[in-house]
């Protein structure tokens, strides 16, 4: 299924400040009422001697693709630019970041238009176990720990010198290698790694001055707190900042909407558009009612 790369289990070569990229497959069930319906997506975590980075990597390739043909719109007519989603973004569309050597871990994530950096207050409590078993070509050690409303059990391996791992994970002695959570909802297993250089996949930003819906803007920086009355107003009216966009319209700067019914009419009344978004976003809310972090959204 992924052809983007060609990886093999390195036990040594790398040293412990150098750039490299770990593959993790993360299984998840976005909905807790089917559990046949299985995800799969490739998550990136990038580790340096300053902390690292975890992240999906269609999303990431979504991002710059769509960044340059932004940037190639501009070129050719800057006074008319036309934004495609229709193309697959990923399925995954937030971001971890870890600050070494404290550990600072910061959460990113999109709601509607806006994008928010949730800083995390609490870090995993681990109770090491003297179980161990093979992960691919490592040696590897059980641990356990509550974190975000769920029971985790993680195997990590000191032949792996980072106390690191994907998502909000750290702390052990070794990298996190596997972990998986106690309903068998979350699973992320180590596939892969190659050392990187600092400047290959650079995170796309938009030109300055440009502003696109969904695309680009400064961080909001809040905490777990805030974020939770951010993510309830949301919930209650999904389209409220697509209306407020539109409110904004002048004769020169003109936001449009459009979007497609089930049966695949397109739709461009603003009224209707919104209906139809509305509509699909809260179907979407029962759809993905398993979060791996469930106590961020309560």
């Amino acid at each position: 299924m992924y052809k983007i790369f060609t990886v093999v289990f390195l036990t040594i070569g790398f040293g412990i400040f150098g750039q490299t990229r770990f593959f993790y497959e993360y299984k998840f069930i976005p909905d807790s009422t089917d559990k046949a319906g299985v995800k799969t997506e490739m998550m990136l975590l990038d580790i340096n001697k300053s902390g690292s980075r975890y992240y999906s990597r269609d999303k990431f390739v979504s991002d710059s693709t769509s960044k340059a043909d932004l940037e190639k719109q501009l070129k050719l007519s800057p006074g008319n630019i036309s934004i495609n989603r229709r193309d697959k973004p990923g399925q995954v569309s937030y971001k971890v970041t870890k600050q070494y050597p404290d550990f600072k871990t910061c959460l990113f994530m999109k709601v509607s238009s806006d994008s928010y950096k949730i800083e995390e207050d609490k870090k995993p409590e681990w109770k090491i176990l003297p179980d161990k078993q093979k992960i691919g070509a490592y040696t590897a050690q059980k641990a356990t720990t509550s974190f975000g409303g769920r029971e985790w059990t993680a195997w990590f391996s000191t032949e792996l010198p980072f106390q690191d791992g994907p998502y909000k994970f750290y702390g052990l002695p070794g990298l996190i290698v596997k972990i998986e959570d106690s309903t068998g909802s979350h699973l992320m297993t180590l596939v892969g790694n190659k050392t990187i250089t600092i400047a290959t996949d650079k995170e796309p930003e938009l030109p300055q001055g440009i502003q696109v819906y969904g695309m680009g803007g400064k961080d909001i920086e809040i905490n777990k707190s805030q974020f939770k009355k951010v993510w309830k107003a949301y919930v209650n009216d999904p389209t409220k900042n697509m209306r407020e966009m539109m409110m904004k319209n002048t004769d020169t700067n003109k936001v449009v909407f459009k979007t497609k019914t089930a049966d695949g009419k397109e739709i461009s009344d603003p009224n209707q558009v919104f209906r139809e978004m509305e509509k699909n976003i809260k179907e979407g809310f029962k759809k993905n009612n398993n979060p791996i972090e469930p106590d961020l959204y309560q």
